[in-house]
């Protein structure tokens, strides 16, 4: 079955980096584009990135571009998120996923001092 299992949250200090990892598995991921989400407490699931299915088109929410990375390895069924200057703001929730299939349980990213 469709199953997506995001790694590699954590704590970390304003104006720090992390690599969120996203494994999929039960579909032919090099057709599907992938996409990230996150929540954070008391407000509703938001988009924050895309990649095509070729990986040469990438999308992201304003509040991210220039600061997020998004990319993939097909030959590992894998796609990552890059993110530099972290804010406060970005502590959330975060998930991957395609147009079908479950919603993993995602990463906690908590941006504090």
């Amino acid at each position: 079955q469709v199953q997506f299992v995001e790694s590699g949250g954590g704590l970390v200090q304003p104006g720090g980096s992390l690599r969120l990892s996203c494994s999929a598995s039960g579909f032919t991921f090099s057709t599907e584009s992938i996409d990230w989400y996150r929540q954070s407490p008391g407000k509703e699931r938001e988009w924050v990135a895309q990649i095509s299915p070729s990986g040469d088109r990438t999308i992201y929410l304003d509040s991210v571009k220039g600061r997020f990375t998004i990319s993939r390895d097909d030959g590992k069924n894998t796609v990552y998120l890059r993110m530099n200057i972290l804010k406060p703001e970005d502590t959330a929730v975060y998930y991957c996923k395609t147009s079908f299939g479950p919603w993993g349980q995602g990463t906690q990213v908590t941006v504090s001092s």
